[in-house]
């Protein structure tokens, strides 16, 4: 192998080099592997029962909502108790409740509120986990490395978003002999999809990492949500970075949640061309996480951050007037590159700033406002339920834009974000609301 190729390829998958960051990328990448045919097989299933967009919005709603209810209580764990304990716990409960619902679709007794119950269920759950699971990279590969792995971390979500959903739309069709309403076809699936749970809980028993507290006060539960929401409202950059990762990010994942409507109505395609769709979108993904990883600690993050939503809007614009399928496949391609450079920058820096003793509430409050998002989606679902998918698309494509061009206005501070880390910061707050002795992040070098 060339030695300029070597060389590439380790800057690429640097992280890799740590055992337990490897063991961890393992167990990730089977559970969002599970995860992505879940949401296919869910997705198919229930607009086949319904033949209703907003049917796809309330149970996309059941699994994310309870993010906003409980992650905040996940953070505060996560600060508390060991980490690969509470992760181990997680799984167990997913794995079970998947095998449940898998029997529950096999033998024909599902029905619309199966979905609600189990999307509530799996949503607290990951609620509870979820700070707990990405704020581990920083411990696990330290600082400098800490991009390439959140972008590699990126990566297992975006690999199983390329072959996931086109496993689960062949494994439909193949299972239900050609009849691709049948329910038996679907809970096959996700019996696959349990084994893909227990193979992510072995990856997690074998981590050596433990993920001990960093906190040496512990204070009642209420006073440490109070604590970490004082301290989001005093960085003004923290905040805007909060608000950078909710607002157009909302609207532009509208394009994910109604592929489904949109593969049936505009494209008139079964199971298999859902698969498709969705892999195209996560191809852009996994390709936008590798570039990511490669450039590392790239500088100019803020200004980054702003190009790929601008981008990222355009081509959900081109993707909702594509009536032929390669033109349709090449813009969720598209939109998947960036909205994944997007979303992994946002949470490395959002990582970069955050001291350890409180980034397991910082990163509860970060998924507790992606909770939130289905409550941006709701207009849009109801938008393509009256309105059409194409219009609700396009209605999607300028609010991303919009708001993207509000935040570069009303907080500029994040469009001066260099490298994220390296120098003290002028916006970061250095004191503890209840006195308690943070450790002082070398948190964000800025443009002057």
């Amino acid at each position: 192998m060339p030695s300029s190729l070597r060389g590439s390829l380790e800057k690429t998958f640097e992280a890799l080099k740590f055992r337990d960051f490897r063991l961890l990328w393992i167990s990730s990448l089977s559970a969002a592997f599970a995860i992505q045919m879940q949401i296919l097989a869910r997705g198919w299933l229930i607009y086949d029962l319904t033949e209703s967009e907003l049917a796809l919005t309330y149970v996309m709603l059941s699994f994310l909502l309870p993010s906003a209810a409980f992650s905040l209580v996940g953070g505060v764990l996560s600060d508390r108790i060991r980490k690969k304990t509470i992760m181990l716990i997680a799984q167990c409960l997913n794995t079970v409740a998947t095998l449940a619902f898998g029997i529950i679709i096999f033998v024909d007794a599902v029905n619309f509120w199966h979905f609600i119950y189990f999307g509530i269920f799996n949503g607290t759950v990951m609620a509870l986990s979820m700070p707990a699971r990405t704020s581990v990279l920083p411990d696990l590969v330290g600082r400098p490395s800490l991009v390439n792995a959140m972008a590699l971390s990126s990566s297992t979500f975006n690999l199983a978003r390329v072959a996931g959903p086109t496993a689960a739309g062949t494994l439909i069709a193949l299972f239900a002999a050609g009849d691709t309403t049948s329910t038996r076809g679907v809970g096959l699936v996700f019996f696959v999809i349990t084994g893909l749970h227990a193979i992510s809980i072995v990856g997690t028993y074998m981590l050596d990492y433990r993920g001990d507290p960093h906190r040496k006060i512990k204070k009642k539960v209420r006073r440490d949500v109070v604590e970490s929401m004082v301290y989001m409202r005093r960085n003004r950059v923290l905040l805007g970075l909060l608000l950078m990762g909710l607002i157009p990010m909302t609207f532009g994942f509208s394009a994910s949640f109604l592929m489904p409507a949109f593969n049936a109505e505009i494209l008139n395609g079964d199971p298999r061309l859902l698969g498709f769709l969705v892999a195209a979108m996560g191809i852009g993904a996994l390709f936008g996480s590798l570039t990511l990883a490669r450039l590392g600690d790239v500088g100019h993050k803020g200004r980054l951050m702003f190009l790929t939503a601008y981008l990222w809007a355009i081509f959900v614009a081109l993707f909702a007037v594509s009536s032929i399928l390669w033109f349709a496949l090449l813009f969720s391609a598209l939109m998947g590159l960036f909205s994944s450079v997007l979303g992994s920058l946002n949470m490395s820096v959002v990582q970069l700033v955050v001291p350890p003793s409180m980034r397991g509430r910082v990163m509860a409050i970060l998924w507790a406002t992606h909770g939130l998002m289905p409550l941006g989606m709701i207009p849009i679902g109801w938008l393509a339920e009256f309105w059409g998918i194409t219009f609700a698309l396009l209605t999607s494509a300028v609010l991303l834009a919009g708001s993207t061009f509000a935040l570069r206005v009303f907080i500029p501070e994040i469009a001066k974000i260099r490298r994220g880390y390296d120098e003290p910061s002028r916006y970061q707050d250095k004191t503890d609301p209840d006195d308690e002795k943070y450790e002082t992040p070398q948190s964000l070098t800025v443009a002057s």
